[in-house]
């Protein structure tokens, strides 16, 4: 709905709420009058009730929460007592001119006399202390705050956020805090003196964090695997280069012991055992790859 159609829609329910009140205006003052209020209360009377009315719908479209069900509470109960006492008004013909100072039961039954006599001469005390507390609510409310879409945050921060390669795994006691430094080239002697427990380098030609100028998601996922791709090639050349090494000396190491000491699997180590025995000199005897321990 455009603006002007909303402006005439609110000015309708202006008119409509303008008669209705005037309507409740007529037996509201009556009943003030038949409970004792002077010409002046009598007046005011009907503002009390429907002017609580109205301050308790507009909170209940300000506020949320415990708070609004409140309001709706208000609303609901004062437009019954409304509702209530315009009825009498309309089954005692004597409340339609009361004498000035008189005073006009509203009901034959005494206990129904008296009970809507209490409500009658409560609903100003209500409309203070109510009123009080509605306009404290509105007053002291805040709104929620606006939270920035998911998408577009995690967009912010990708896009200020140098990529750093995934820190490859280590050869360590279970549970160690995670390193970010690249697998290092074990040497052949030390291998050979701890075993699987190989004592592992760093490599100081290690590649750095690759700081890139914001690519779209489909070239960043593509370079990322051809990095992770280098990484594992240059992870496998460094151990069949170990395991070379240590066959020259003669005391090739055993799957499980090459494979623990660049974090992978047996199953793993004993490929590059194979590839080193295939791409080996066909006029030396070939490499046999020890199945237990060094």
């Amino acid at each position: 709905m455009n603006r002007a159609g909303k402006t005439l829609l609110v000015l309708a329910l202006v008119v409509v709420v303008g008669m209705a009140f005037r309507v409740s205006w007529n037996a509201l003052r009556d009943v003030a009058r038949a409970i004792g209020a002077d010409p002046t209360a009598s007046l005011l009377y009907p503002f009390v009730v429907d002017g609580l009315m109205a301050l308790a719908l507009i909170a209940t479209l300000v506020l949320t929460g415990r708070d609004k069900t409140v309001a709706l509470w208000i609303l609901g109960g004062y437009t019954v007592a409304s509702l209530l006492l315009n009825y009498v008004h309309g089954l005692v013909p004597a409340l339609h001119t009361p004498e000035t100072g008189s005073l006009v039961r509203l009901a034959d039954w005494d206990a129904a006399h008296y009970a809507l006599v209490l409500i009658a001469t409560s609903l100003p005390v209500g409309a203070i202390f109510f009123g009080s507390d509605l306009v404290a609510k509105v007053l002291h409310h805040r709104p929620a705050p606006v939270s920035e879409p998911a998408n577009e945050r995690r967009a912010d921060e990708s896009a200020h956020r140098p990529h750093t390669p995934a820190p490859a795994p280590q050869v360590g006691a279970v549970g160690s805090p995670p390193r970010t430094e690249l697998p290092a080239v074990p040497t052949v002697s030390a291998l050979m003196e701890k075993g699987a427990e190989g004592v592992r380098v760093e490599d100081p030609h290690g590649p750095h964090a690759v700081r890139t100028p914001e690519p779209d998601a489909e070239k960043e996922a593509a370079r990322q695997a051809q990095f992770e791709e280098a990484e594992l090639e240059r992870t496998r050349q460094d151990a069949r280069r170990t395991y070379g090494e240590s066959a020259q000396a003669g005391r090739p190491l055993s799957a499980r012991a090459l494979g623990e000491a660049y974090g992978m699997s047996e199953s793993w180590a004993r490929k590059q055992i194979l590839a080193v025995r295939e791409t080996s000199d066909p006029d030396k005897p070939h490499l046999m790859a020890v199945g237990g321990e060094c």
